[in-house]
């Protein structure tokens, strides 16, 4: 379902967003620092469920992206619904993590892999499986 309630975001600007759940996720991973789930959790909140216009780092990287030459738009519907994922991850890496679990690497490592994908290619997986769920209900 294609969002025009909501002005179009920059696909680039987005893949610096995934660089930034990369890093989350390996910081979640690697380090001690488990807190950093809060900060996933966080922002797909504010860009999946409010707006992705309403977000600093967003509209930081959208400033970037539009300043180099690099801006590209695209409906906000799906990477709406890749935040949403985003937010779901981080409130089950995070509350895994005050539980004293270790569950939280599962989606932790899932969005190390699927950030990397999108920061190394431009193909978010998350939007293609939005897309392709709306062509099966069309049908």
């Amino acid at each position: 379902m294609l969002r025009f309630d909501i002005a179009p975001v920059c696909s680039n600007a987005y893949r610096f967003q995934a660089t930034m759940s990369f890093a989350i996720a390996a910081l979640y991973l690697f380090t001690p620092y488990k807190w950093v789930a809060f900060v996933l959790a966080f922002g797909g909140v504010l860009r999946g469920f409010v707006s992705p216009h309403k977000c600093l780092s967003y509209r930081l990287f959208a400033a970037i992206t539009d300043r180099l030459g690099w801006k590209h738009p695209v409906n906000a519907g799906s990477k709406m619904f890749a935040d949403k994922i985003a937010a779901i991850a981080g409130t089950v890496m995070a509350v895994s993590w005050l539980m004293g679990s270790e569950i939280g690497a599962i989606p932790a490592t899932a969005i190390l892999i699927f950030a990397f994908i999108d920061l190394a290619t431009g193909f978010c997986a998350a939007c293609w499986a939005y897309g392709f769920w709306y062509k099966l209900r069309s049908a």
